[in-house]
């Protein structure tokens, strides 16, 4: 089944299209400073592993919400984009001997890349990337219904990324991109270490580009 995001990047990416086809404008290229505004999701990998000795599965769901980028073309096919985000809250399953225990956490995930531009440099209206780069993520709020304190500590990873403009003039174009950000975090449950959570999620995010 398609993605929900994915149908309105490529709705938007068509209509931009349309809009596009009739206007010249300035190649993508050295120079550029860019931000990019949409909705994104962020999934979780499937296996988030176990805690407290194998005693405890794990699983972390998905959360959408608003997230936005800040990109510089240092040359006409390389630049640098930070992504950043408002918090996203994730509820977490922790099944210990067939009783799920509800708990839940939010995190901030700023994350920077490095960006490789195939077409940059041209006027070519459709523009892709890929990027890889560094992932910071900062856990905060984190409550389990029994009540414990529960605390899971910073994350350093590495990031990938891809992703599509569909220009639309010289300001404006569709966006759709993905990043793979490796994120494991080590829990303490009353202070004592309890083990790793690997959350390793994808985020997905479509909205629109705006070139200044």
């Amino acid at each position: 089944m398609r993605h929900p995001l994915i149908t309105t990047a490529l709705v938007a990416a068509i209509a931009g299209s349309a809009l596009a086809s009739s206007q010249a404008f300035a190649a993508y290229g050295k120079g550029d400073i860019y931000t990019r505004i949409g909705v994104a999701k962020v999934k979780p990998d499937s296996d988030n592993g176990s805690l407290d000795g194998g005693t405890m599965e794990t699983d972390v769901h998905d959360d959408n919400g608003f997230a936005f980028t800040l990109g510089y073309r240092f040359h006409d096919k390389f630049g640098v984009e930070l992504l950043a985000a408002e918090p996203f809250e994730h509820d977490v399953d922790l099944n210990v001997g067939g009783t799920d225990i509800g708990a839940s956490v939010e995190h901030l995930p700023p994350t920077l890349t490095v960006q490789y531009y195939p077409f940059g440099g041209t006027e070519a209206r459709v523009q892709p990337y890929v990027g890889l780069g560094v992932n910071y993520t900062h856990f905060s709020d984190e409550d389990i219904d029994t009540g414990d304190d529960l605390d899971l500590e910073e994350s350093w990873g590495w990031a990938g990324q891809a992703g599509l403009d569909l220009v639309i003039d010289d300001h404006w174009a569709a966006n759709m991109a993905v990043w793979y950000l490796d994120i494991d975090s080590d829990v303490d449950l009353n202070g004592k270490d309890i083990g790793e959570i690997e959350v390793d999620p994808y985020v997905i995010m479509a909205g629109i580009s705006y070139r200044f």
